[in-house]
């Protein structure tokens, strides 16, 4: 090879490796930028983003009424309120990013016919509330506060009989909400979050259509960075440990693809007695209600009767 020839070579080596390296840059910071947007997506949600309220209590035959609250940091939370016939009520919660009328109207009724108290109630920057930030149960807490105060003061209501039902992340939140009162007397779940660490990759995949690797430790570190929030501290299987006593039934599809189908046994590996866990290795996410109607409304209404009305068997 002669020296022309050498410094060629060596001049277009230098240019390819150039141009590599800035792909690579352009290629990092490309995705880095994705991450960035993904993030302030999952964690926000703004008012024209939000699913419409298609349907009211009275399309499922219950007598009810709208009912708000304020909570502690002055925001306004919009909900429904079906009276109770035996004293005993139940706070039925929604997940993330869907609403009172999503998925929930029809437990709601079996629990009314049952006698029930049902209170539909939601959270900040969700439904027709205020708020734009979900912070996974940080700030919720307010809101689950607020709904239980209401709850509590309410004509026909025996205070010592509430329990909750939540879906997906409003189920983790009947957890958490439960473990800091012993106000709330029996907990039922349709398809928990045990924690974010424990689902982030599956429903990080889920909810931005991203694969895993690379996209969610920059997820998370976005997240951590514009939002303030540490996903180690939102665990759900610490909030389900502290129960004191309080009974608990969690729900769990094994062909769930939003949360991490182990979800429940987590939870529940977690909790102390009285619990119970139901799996069925083929449903997916909040399943049950669709695929196991009758099973699913005897089983819920007949653990809130044991544990609400005859809470001494």
């Amino acid at each position: 090879m002669t020296v022309d020839l050498l410094e060629r070579y060596m001049r277009r080596l230098k240019l390819a490796t150039g141009l590599i390296l800035v792909v690579g840059a352009l290629t990092t910071s490309g995705m880095f930028w994705v991450a960035r947007r993904e993030a302030a997506r999952l964690v926000t949600h703004l008012p024209d983003e939000r699913p419409p309220i298609e349907r009211t209590p009275a399309d499922v035959g219950m007598d009810y009424r709208d009912v708000q609250v304020t909570t502690s940091d002055g925001l306004r939370l919009a909900g429904w309120w079906t009276p109770s016939k035996n004293g005993a009520a139940v706070i039925v919660q929604h997940g993330y990013k869907t609403n009172r009328s999503t998925q929930l109207l029809e437990i709601a009724a079996t629990l009314a016919r049952g006698g029930y108290g049902v209170l539909l109630s939601s959270l900040r920057a969700h439904d027709l509330n205020d708020g734009r930030v979900i912070s996974f149960g940080l700030e919720e807490m307010k809101d689950l506060s607020a709904w239980l105060a209401f709850i509590q003061t309410l004509e026909g209501v025996d205070p010592s009989r509430i329990g909750i039902f939540g879906n997906s992340l409003g189920g983790s939140l009947a957890i958490q909400l439960a473990a800091q009162t012993q106000s709330i007397k029996a907990i039922v779940t349709h398809s928990a979050v045990a924690s974010v660490r424990s689902t982030v990759e599956t429903s990080i995949a889920y909810f931005t259509g991203l694969p895993p690797f690379p996209f969610t430790p920059m997820i998370l570190f976005w997240v951590e960075q514009d939002w303030a929030m540490k996903p180690d501290l939102l665990d759900f299987t610490v909030w389900i440990a502290a129960l004191d006593s309080q009974p608990i039934l969690l729900m769990q599809g094994g062909a769930d693809v939003v949360v991490a189908s182990e979800s429940g046994q987590l939870l529940y590996d977690a909790a102390r007695e009285p619990k119970e866990l139901w799996f069925e290795p083929d449903l997916g996410h909040v399943d049950f209600q669709r695929e196991r109607s009758q099973e699913f409304s005897d089983r819920v209404v007949g653990f809130f009767d044991r544990h609400l009305l005859n809470p001494e068997n």
